[in-house]
Parts: C-alpha cells; sequence; structure tokens
C-alpha cells in the first residue's frame, strides 16, 4: 500500500545533518522541531504557498488593481525600513560618540591634576556603561545579545527562533549596544545594526507589537513568511548601509552573507532601502555639522577617508601585501577557533549559573579592558612630535579621545605624544583613522603596535560571546590595521621608496582579517572601498581577501557559521556535504509516517498532536477503486487553528462537497499565519469539551494538495539542493512511479499575453488547448481550483 511506504519528508533536513560525521546535533526523535542546546525550541519557517481552497478564494477575488496595490505597499515597506534603520543609526552613533566623549573629556580634564582620580572616573563610567547594557539584555531581551547575524542568517535560511525579531529584542539592541561600545569593551555596533534592521523590518511587517499596544492595523498587510524574509533581508542589507555608510556594500553583504534566496526584484527592493539608508545617514551628518550633536563631530558614522594616501604600487610590493593576506587568514582561522572554545566553555560551564554570573563576567571584561586601555599606555615613553607639516592638517599633540593623531598622555613636555595611547585610549573609530592615516610615517613604533595587537586580540576573543551586543567588524579591523601597518613599517625600511604609505598597508591587513576571520569576499571588498573611498586600492583588497580567505578555509569555517552551529541553528549552507552523493532520500527520511484520513474525529487530531512534535502529516484518502491515495499535507499549525476556532467541526463523518460555491470558506489564508514575534498556537492552549472531541473535522480544504514529492532513490545531494533552493519545509518520499501522464518542457512554462489582457497564450500547442479549453470550463471567471472529489469515494475511509 502507497500509505505504509510512504516517508515522513525532510524536515528542515535535521536527520540529514544528524547523520553525517562531525554533527553537532545528535539524533533526535522529533522531525521538524528542533531542540537547542539551551533547551529552547526552533521551527522552520513556511516559505511554500499553500494552494488550498481558502487560498484559491482568496485569489479569485483579487485582480490587477490589487497586483499593483501588493507592489506599491511592498517599496513602501523598503522605504519605512531605510528610514527607520537609518534612525536607529544615527541615535546609536550620536549616542555612543556623545557618552565617549564625555567620558574622555572629563577623564583628561581630571588627569591635568591626578592620574590616579582620573583613572578611577574613566573606570566607573565604563562599568556604569557595559553593566547597563548587559542588565538589559539578561533581564528585558535575552535574544538581543551576540551580533545577532548568526541568527538572522538561520531565519532567512528558512529556521524561525523565537524572541529574534521581537519588540524588546530590537529596544535591547539599541540600548545595549549604545553601552556596551561606548563602555569601551573590544566589540563594535556594526553586527547589531544588521540584527536592528532586521527587527524593524519584520516589526513593520507584521504591523508593529501587539504585546506594547504599539500595532496598526493599516501596516498588517504582510501574513505570509515569504514576505517577511523579503522584509527582513531589506532590514539587513539597510543595516550594513547605515553601520558603514555603504549603500552597495550593504546589498552585497545581504546577498553573499546572509540570503539563502534571492531573486531580482528583491535586489531592486534591497537597493532601493540601502539609498534611503544613505540619504537619512547623510542628512543627519550634515545637520550635526552645525554643531547640534554635542560630541558628535566627522567621526561616528564609520568612514576613513584614504583617498589621498598612496596613490600608486610596484610589483615588489606584491609579495608583502601577500603575506598580510597569509597572517589575516591564519589569524582569522585562529580567532574562530579561539572563540568556538570559549564559547564552549561559557555555555557548559560559566552561563549555567545564572544572569548574576554573566553580569558579573562583563563587568569584569570591562574592568580588564579599562586597566589595560589605562594602564598600559603609562607604561609607554612618550616620543617627540615630528616637524608640523602646515599642508597635511595634522596637529601635533592632541588630547586624548579628540578626533586626529599624536595623543599626549602622561607626557613630561609639551610637544610630546603617547603613540600607544593614541590607539588605546581613544574610541575604535579615531584609532582606526589614526592607523589609516598618510602620511604619519614613524607615528608608531613596532613595540607599540606590537603590545596593542596582542592585547586587543585578546580581549576581542574574550569580549566577544559576553551577554551583551557585540559585532566583530570594528574590532576585526582593529586587529587587521595593526599587523598591516606593521608589515608596512618593514616595507618603508626595506625599499626605502618616499611614496608608500604604512596606513595602505593597514588597510589592507584590515581587509585580510575580516576575510580570515568572516570569510566574505565581494561585499567585503566593496564595503572597504565604500568607507575608505579609495578606488584605487581595489585590485589589493581584492588580493588579500582572496589569499586570506583560502588560508582560513584550509582550518575552519567562517565566523558566523560557527557562532550559528553552536548555538543549535540548523543552517543549510550552499552546497551539500560529500557524503550526501552516496546516500538516498529512503535512508535520510524518518522511519515511522504519522498520517490522517482525510475525514478525522476531533480526539484522534488531540491525541496525535499531544503525542509527537512533527509539524506536517500527510493525508490519506481511497479511490473509488478502494485504492489509498495520498492527497496532500496538513500542518500542525492549521490544525491548531481548525481546533481553536471549531467552526468547522461536523457531526457526520462523511467528507464534505469541495465544488465551487458548495461550501462558504471559512477561514483567510492570514488567519492560518504564525505571528512573527509569537509561538504561535500550542495544544496547551486549546481547550475541547467531551462532545467537542466526538465530532468530526474534513480536512481536504485546509490541506496542501500539492506538496513537493521525490522518489526514495533520488540522491541526498539532488534532495538537499531542492529543499534549499526552493526554501522548503517538507519533501515526502515516496516509491518510484510506475507510469507517466506527461512531459513538461521548457516551452510550456513560456507564457505570452496578447494585445486583450484577457487572453493568455502557451508557446506549446498542445498546452494552449488544454488551456483554452479549461477556460471555457470556468465561465464564471474563477481561478482553477484543485478538485479532489472526482477521484475520493464520498465516505470516511473505514
Amino acid at each position: 500500500m502507497l500509505s505504509n511506504q510512504l516517508q515522513n519528508g525532510l524536515e528542515t533536513a535535521k536527520l540529514v545533518w544528524s547523520r553525517l560525521p562531525n554533527a553537532e546535533e545528535g539524533d533526535q526523535e522529533d522531525v521538524g522541531l528542533l531542540q537547542k542546546r539551551d533547551g529552547s525550541s526552533v521551527e522552520s519557517l513556511d516559505y511554500e504557498v499553500i494552494e488550498n481552497h481558502a487560498y484559491w478564494e482568496e485569489q479569485a477575488q483579487r485582480g490587477k488593481l490589487f497586483v499593483g496595490y501588493y507592489v506599491v505597499v511592498k517599496w513602501f515597506f523598503a522605504l519605512l525600513i531605510g528610514i527607520g534603520t537609518g534612525l536607529a543609526a544615527v541615535f546609536i552613533n550620536l549616542s555612543v560618540e556623545n557618552f565617549a566623549g564625555w567620558k574622555f573629556a572629563l577623564t583628561f580634564s581630571i588627569i591635568q591634576k591626578s592620574y590616579v582620580a582620573g583613572f578611577i572616573v574613566y573606570v566607573l563610567i565604563n562599568l556604569v556603561l557595559v553593566f547597563s547594557s548587559v542588565y538589559i539584555i539578561t533581564h528585558f531581551a535575552p535574544a538581543a545579545s551576540g551580533s545577532g547575524i548568526p541568527e538572522i542568517k538561520g531565519y532567512l535560511n528558512g529556521v524561525d527562533i523565537h524572541g529574534v525579531l521581537l519588540f524588546r529584542t530590537l529596544i535591547g539592541k539599541i540600548f545595549g549596544s549604545i553601552g556596551s561600545v561606548g563602555g569601551g569593551l573590544a566589540l563594535g555596533k556594526e553586527g547589531p545594526l544588521v540584527h536592528t534592521g532586521a527587527c524593524i523590518a519584520s516589526l513593520l511587517g507584521q504591523g508593529g507589537s501587539t504585546k506594547y499596544h504599539l500595532s496598526s492595523r493599516w501596516l498588517q498587510f504582510f501574513n505570509s513568511d515569504r514576505d517577511r524574509r523579503d522584509l527582513v533581508t531589506c532590514g539587513c542589507a539597510a543595516g550594513v548601509a547605515a553601520a558603514f555608510r555603504a549603500p552597495v556594500g550593504g546589498v552585497l553583504f545581504a546577498l553573499e552573507e546572509v540570503t539563502s534566496w534571492w531573486r531580482s526584484q528583491l535586489m531592486w527592493r534591497v537597493f532601493f532601502t540601502s539609498a534611503i539608508v544613505a540619504v537619512v545617514v547623510r542628512t543627519a551628518m550634515g545637520w550635526c555639522k552645525s554643531g547640534n550633536c554635542g560630541h558628535f563631530g566627522s567621526g561616528g558614522f564609520i568612514i576613513w577617508d584614504t583617498s589621498d594616501g598612496q596613490e600608486d604600487y610596484s610589483f615588489e610590493e606584491l609579495l608583502p601585501m601577500a603575506v598580510i593576506g597569509v597572517i589575516g587568514g591564519l589569524l582569522g582561522a585562529l580567532f574562530n577557533q579561539l572563540t568556538i572554545y570559549i564559547t564552549k566553555w561559557r555555555r557548559n560551564h560559566l552561563h549555567k549559573k545564572g544572569n548574576r554570573v554573566k553580569i558579573i563576567e562583563a563587568c569584569l571584561i570591562s574592568l580588564i579592558t579599562s586597566f589595560i586601555s589605562f594602564g598600559l599606555p603609562l607604561l609607554r615613553k612618550c616620543s617627540p612630535c615630528p616637524e608640523s607639516d602646515p599642508e597635511s592638517g595634522i596637529e601635533c599633540p592632541r588630547p586624548p579621545g579628540m578626533y586626529g593623531n599624536y595623543v599626549n598622555f602622561y607626557c613630561s613636555k609639551d610637544k610630546e605624544y603617547n603613540d600607544l595611547a593614541t590607539i588605546f585610549f581613544n574610541t575604535q573609530d579615531d584609532a582606526i583613522r589614526n592607523l589609516f592615516s598618510a602620511k604619519t610615517i614613524h607615528e608608531f613604533s613596532a613595540q607599540s603596535l606590537l603590545t596593542f595587537l596582542v592585547m586587543f586580540y585578546s580581549l576581542a576573543v574574550v569580549t566577544f560571546g559576553t551577554a551583551v551586543p557585540a559585532g566583530q567588524f570594528v574590532p576585526g579591523i582593529m586587529i587587521g590595521s595593526t599587523y598591516g601597518r606593521l608589515v608596512g613599517m618593514f616595507v618603508v625600511n626595506f625599499y626605502k621608496k618616499l611614496n608608500i604609505e604604512e596606513g595602505t598597508y593597514a588597510l589592507l591587513g584590515a581587509a585580510s582579517f575580516l576575510g580570515g576571520s568572516m570569510r566574505m569576499t565581494v561585499s567585503l571588498c566593496v564595503i572597504m572601498v565604500e568607507i575608505t573611498n579609495n578606488l584605487k586600492l581595489l585590485p589589493l583588497i581584492m588580493l588579500v581577501l582572496l589569499i586570506s580567505k583560502a588560508v582560513g578555509d584550509a582550518f575552519n569555517e567562517g565566523l558566523y557559521e560557527e557562532q550559528a552551529r553552536l548555538r543549535g541553528i540548523p543552517l543549510l549552507e550552499s552546497r551539500p556535504k560529500y557524503q550526501m552523493r552516496k546516500m538516498t532520500a529512503r535512508e535520510a527520511s524518518g522511519e515511522r509516517v504519522v498520517s490522517f484520513p482525510r475525514v478525522v474525529k476531533v480526539a484522534d487530531v488531540v491525541s496525535i498532536l499531544r503525542s509527537n512534535k512533527h509539524n506536517g502529516f500527510p493525508v490519506i484518502d481511497h479511490t473509488r477503486s478502494g485504492e489509498t491515495l495520498v492527497i496532500g499535507l496538513m500542518l500542525r499549525s492549521h490544525l491548531l487553528v481548525l481546533l481553536q476556532s471549531k467552526v468547522d467541526f461536523q457531526h457526520s463523518p462523511l467528507p464534505c462537497d469541495l465544488t465551487p460555491g458548495a461550501r462558504p470558506i471559512r477561514h483567510t489564508p492570514s488567519e492560518f499565519v504564525k505571528p512573527a514575534s509569537s509561538k504561535g498556537i500550542s495544544i496547551d492552549d486549546i481547550h475541547l469539551s467531551s462532545d467537542d472531541l466526538e465530532m468530526y473535522i474534513d480536512l481536504a480544504p485546509f490541506l496542501n494538495p500539492s506538496p513537493y514529492i521525490v522518489p526514495e532513490d533520488m540522491s541526498l545531494t539532488k534532495v538537499y539542493n531542492l529543499f534549499r533552493q526552493l526554501g522548503l519545509r517538507h519533501i515526502f518520499v515516496v516509491p518510484r512511479p510506475s507510469r507517466v501522464i506527461g512531459l513538461i518542457t521548457r516551452k510550456d512554462l513560456l507564457i505570452e499575453e496578447n494585445e486583450e489582457s484577457s487572453t493568455v497564450e502557451l508557446q506549446s500547442t498542445s498546452v494552449r488547448a488544454r488551456w483554452r479549453d479549461r477556460s471555457v470550463s470556468n465561465g464564471d471567471g474563477d481561478a482553477e481550483r484543485p478538485l479532489l472529489n472526482g477521484l475520493l469515494v464520498q465516505h470516511s475511509p473505514s
């Protein structure tokens, strides 16, 4: 019998991963509802269009006017996402720059009298800011911890993790980033901005937050996971565009790093959203130039203009530049591996002890960071200022925490500067600007750069993974630009050429470390060009990125992939594992199939839903000849909606009439959609009386009548590609069919529209004839509906 051989599909392909060597997760009895290591659940998203009777009824009522309105609303939402993300980025940057400016200004004014008092004030300010950040995360928005990029990447890959896109997560991400970055920790705000943009997009797509009474019915337009996926993609690109003032880089980042599904229409909307962000950020910066933003000056939004730097390079310099790529790949892979070890240790030993330990850990790291950033420059001997060049516009010395090079810190003479304080006792944006600066040869000593590299690298490894919002872009740029400048100093001394700039090598070092850690190429290359405003270095950036990625790939995967695996997020990567070539769909599918008859007793539905965690159930019936027939797939979430509403309960065990107009559709497709900010309905939330349990439900109007099906001996590589590229949640595995009723080729899928809009012509003559016959049979103009009654017996199967 067909029903006895039917396999229970690939729900998010989790069992595929559990059968492969070195998989992080073990075998699980429950298919589809994945358990993370912390006990919370992740669930697959429904990207597939369920073409049931409610769907066709809704489509029949929609005309071309609705289609146009639908497209206009999508573009309007893209506009809102760009404006919202841009304003959030402006607020975060203004807050961080002002907190940092006040901190350094106050500390510098105090150390004029007492360095001890200044040190105490500096440590306390950092401690208060970090404490506020970790307290917000641990007590208000736990999902806002970390960068958020692995979680968003999982969401766009088809995994729904509860809490990632909530309104409180957005608030926690914004204010937590202000505290952690303003508190001087070795992390950045760029990754959290990507998460912030995704949260804004998701909240706009669902009309706001109903929990906090901040919702609007007018905005509740996009109810499907497919539409929300497109909006979240726009939000991710907007976050990168806002963080780096790199709109093109934001589009490429969304395409290369976070999305698993892409199309040309989405590209246009993502590009439009990033352009809106650029306009908002540029407007805000123009307004701030008039002095309305406090300490926020030309810094804040990340851009390091190196257009006045090295204009040309020789063939001899390619070798040290290639060495920078190798160093970046090695240090990036080492960084990923160390963060894996520390994250596992935190999860297994430290964070199990509760929120109090997380708060103590973050505060302790804040104290260590403050001690190092303030104390190490005190041990460094000051250097005399170089001869001033009026054309360079560089002054020496400068007070700490202010924009510029040559910081005067603990120096006995006025015309001296502390090179270690120039990069350590400063904001990260200004420190990178100093490392990238041109015409500042011999500003930093090799000893200071090496000291900073070792200490900041260690701080970045330890800080990454604490319970605060943490990005890794800026710390990676800091690390890479430090050893890049070291190599640049060696090249300057070795080649003795006047046109070589150490800042150019610092830029290449930054690109190499990010490539070796995050394994991005195209998007990272464009981002580095946009933030440095130097197109002449594009070939060199491409060179070091290719080398660093190749070296890093030889040791481990990228940072976000490793972190996603540690968080238990079952990502389906772009390429299937090699072992899948020798496996079949039957070997990967579940051994036990749980199915429903077409007309099922309510008590049986409740019993099955309580006894397992499956999210999809095959529905079977019998043909007139008595043969078992699979008529579709019923989702768990749809069953729960039917049980809760009770309007489709019937006393008779006979199936209903499915001909058009014979049965009123009491549900719309939007009623079956789970809210993005909710776990949805649980079987424990439904209360049924004894009379309700004795009634029946006909599942035929609500099931998916056309699920994707593969033969049982299909290569698992093919199944993997089909599953990922189509964004599926279930695939039926069936025996090899006995006959073929038709064959579709490319020409059968080409549709031409004549001058009359109502006439649709297919390229294939045979298909054109069948289409016309079908149009004549549907004289009422409604879209064709799948009619099951012609195959089914009009009584319940025994």
